[in-house]
């Protein structure tokens, strides 16, 4: 399985790239607003520092808007994946995109039914919120099982990006039911390394070297 972190923030990004854990990273309007510079600018920096995709986000909601930055956004480098919302407008975005040879993300996805329609339209990646499933009650890594069945009964080639991930047992759970990609926030990222048993053991390893005759 794939690692993409979810961030804007270049300290974070390289962090992680430097330690070899990442393999791209998504955006979007509420992280760039958080890191407090302009979008383009930001996409450029990860641009310059990341060998993979990049998801870029458009906000508008017309067919001609969403393509008008989905070609704005394509321009800055090769690796950017436009981030498409999920309505009926934005699976006309992707299909148009797709044709193009330009990559695309279904975004704020929720139910297996929208999961098809994206691999129907020719998405490169579908981008299920697992996190804001279970914030109302529902289990939200049903929704990554029930796609990965359907896309594997129909061999349909779009990727399945688990995001709105809070914890490390979203990671676990993404990687045992087959998700292809897991995007994922910096501070979940350093979970994944932390461990009581491990932290008792380097402990009780320093403590018993310093009883070695020197």
């Amino acid at each position: 399985m794939k690692f993409f972190i979810d961030s804007a923030d270049i300290k974070e990004i390289q962090d992680c790239w430097e330690m070899g854990l990442i393999d791209g990273v998504t955006t979007n309007p509420s992280l760039a607003a958080k890191a407090g510079r302009k979008y383009d600018d930001i996409l450029k920096d990860i641009a310059g520092l990341v060998e993979g995709p990049i998801s870029a986000e458009t906000i508008s909601l017309d067919l001609e808007g969403m393509l008008k930055e989905a070609y704005h956004f394509a321009k800055i480098h090769k690796n950017i994946v436009i981030k498409i919302p999920m309505t009926l407008t934005g699976m006309k975005g992707v299909k148009k995109l797709a044709s193009e040879g330009i990559k695309t993300n279904v975004t704020v996805t929720f139910s297996a039914n929208q999961a098809l329609l994206a691999a129907k339209a020719g998405a490169t990646y579908v981008s299920p919120f697992v996190g804001r499933l279970d914030d109302i009650s529902e289990v939200g890594m049903d929704l990554i099982q029930d796609i990965r069945t359907i896309y594997d009964n129909y061999d349909f080639k779009t990727q399945i990006l688990v995001a709105s991930i809070r914890h490390p047992i979203h990671v676990r759970d993404a990687a045992l039911i087959g998700a292809d990609v897991a995007t994922i926030p910096y501070s979940v990222i350093k979970q994944l390394a932390q461990h009581p048993l491990t932290d008792i053991g380097i402990e009780k390893f320093i403590k018993d070297w310093e009883k070695i005759p020197k």
